[in-house]
């Protein structure tokens, strides 16, 4: 279809029949897929400043579309890529290892960090005595990757910390392993990785000590931090709740906000009393005098300070974040759509939160016009805030209405704008894609 997408209200197509996907002939719109050398399921796509195109391409590995080329190259561990950390001895563990980008930030030209998916209970499997296995916990975090020459240069985050750095956990920490989004702020210097159960600072300029052992001075992280919360369960035992840092916003001071599975929290590292005090800053997200700083967009029944039960909790579910120019953020939802926060925090404004257009999987602020792109999970492809308007992208997009959009960045600026979506796999298994939008 060779128009651009009109405002409305309208839904997606039918469901296209099972078979392959057809690419879209839409106004403004690239699209790659598997013909082109691109993988199957689209988890990210970003752009490093040397505007090679990267692609998390799951359990396919890392894809890489370099400028003028119509054809992707493939990364896998086989080319050096680590989805696993180092033992003491800066060896790695022993047994089969598991691959899965599942998100990727662009650095300097030629640079990506990129993160992997962790083993099933990889966030647990180092506290179970007598049942440890490095190859579980030890599994995941995140890689800087640089092109050579040849090849790539790896470097792997082990995004952990080893004995005596934690005083209430002397034996060391492995608690993140799924890097669900990277941001890469130049500006400061800062890498910020949100993850499961917590997010976490990296050193962007890191060059990697396999021996560190997780020690602060040489790991190239700090770890961790989380706007937690007291919950109880249906008996009344009562538990840490936190989890799925999906949403990254990096503000213009050095601060961040950070969206999980339960509450939001601008992340001080840059405000406070001495920069880069990631204690300090941990603090102001996680004491009990913290409590404003522990935002509930879509609030709960029961607030914190009466410990909610199951049925008193309404999980926010956050996908993504997208930081507006002055000073609000948008956050999108899994299961409530969007909400925009003032610069303080505070929720101004609830959207989308009907039918299919609720189920938001990922967000970005559109560089050239301060529009605000949604992606949906179940159906209906993009939507467009735009002012008072809203636009729906779902005629435009065809069949891949109906693929869950994963990921979406906006990069470049003016004319030079490039919206980079990122496609699944819909529920019949065929294969996503990635799709570039230079229009208005």
């Amino acid at each position: 279809m060779d128009r651009a997408p009109e405002p409305g209200t309208s839904e997606p197509p039918p469901p296209p029949e099972a078979g392959p996907v057809v690419y879209p002939d839409a106004h403004g719109w690239t699209f790659y897929g598997p013909e082109q050398g691109a993988p199957r399921e689209a988890y990210g796509v970003t752009e490093d400043e040397g505007g090679n195109l990267w692609v998390a391409g799951g359990e396919e590995g890392l894809f890489l579309l370099r400028p003028g080329a119509d054809t992707f190259e493939r990364f896998t561990m086989d080319d050096g890529l680590r989805p696993y950390g180092y033992l003491k001895n800066g060896k790695a563990p022993v047994g089969p290892k598991y691959l899965k980008v599942i998100s990727v930030a662009g650095g300097p030209a030629g640079t990506v960090f990129v993160g992997y998916q962790g083993h099933p209970d990889c966030e647990n499997n180092f506290y179970v005595k007598g049942a440890k296995d490095p190859n579980i916990y030890k599994s995941g975090d995140a890689d800087k990757v640089t092109l050579t020459a040849t090849g790539i240069h790896v470097v792997h985050y082990d995004i952990s910390s080893g004995p005596g750095v934690i005083g209430e956990e002397a034996g060391g920490r492995e608690k993140i392993c799924s890097i669900l989004r990277i941001a890469w702020d130049k500006k400061h210097g800062n890498l910020w990785f949100g993850a499961n159960h917590a997010f976490a600072w990296g050193d962007p300029d890191y060059q990697g000590n396999p021996t560190c052992n997780g020690q602060r001075e040489c790991s190239g992280v700090l770890e961790h931090t989380h706007p937690y919360i007291t919950a109880k369960d249906a008996s009344g035992h009562q538990f840490r709740l936190t989890d799925a840092y999906y949403g990254i916003a990096v503000r213009p001071d050095g601060d961040v906000w950070f969206g999980g599975c339960n509450r939001s929290t601008r992340f001080r590292f840059m405000t406070v009393k001495v920069p880069r005090d990631f204690e300090l800053a941990r603090k102001q997200s996680e004491n009990r005098s913290a409590i404003k700083n522990r935002i509930d967009v879509w609030p709960d029944k029961v607030d914190e300070v009466g410990i909610p039960g199951p049925g008193d909790r309404v999980d926010d579910n956050v996908s993504g974040m997208a930081l507006m120019p002055d000073g609000s953020v948008w956050v999108s939802s899994f299961a409530w759509g969007v909400a925009r926060m003032d610069s303080k925090g505070v929720v101004q404004q609830y959207a989308l939160g009907t039918g299919g257009d609720r189920f938001v999987s990922a967000l970005a602020r559109d560089s050239s016009d301060n529009s605000v792109w949604a992606g949906h999970r179940w159906g209906g492809g993009l939507t467009r805030l735009k002012g008072d308007t809203t636009l729906r992208y779902s005629e435009a997009l065809g069949p891949l209405a109906y693929h869950p959009v994963w990921d979406i960045q906006s990069v470049g600026s003016g004319t030079e704008r490039r919206l980079l979506v990122a496609f699944g796999t819909d529920e019949s298994g065929r294969p996503g894609a990635i799709g570039i939008y230079r229009a208005e």
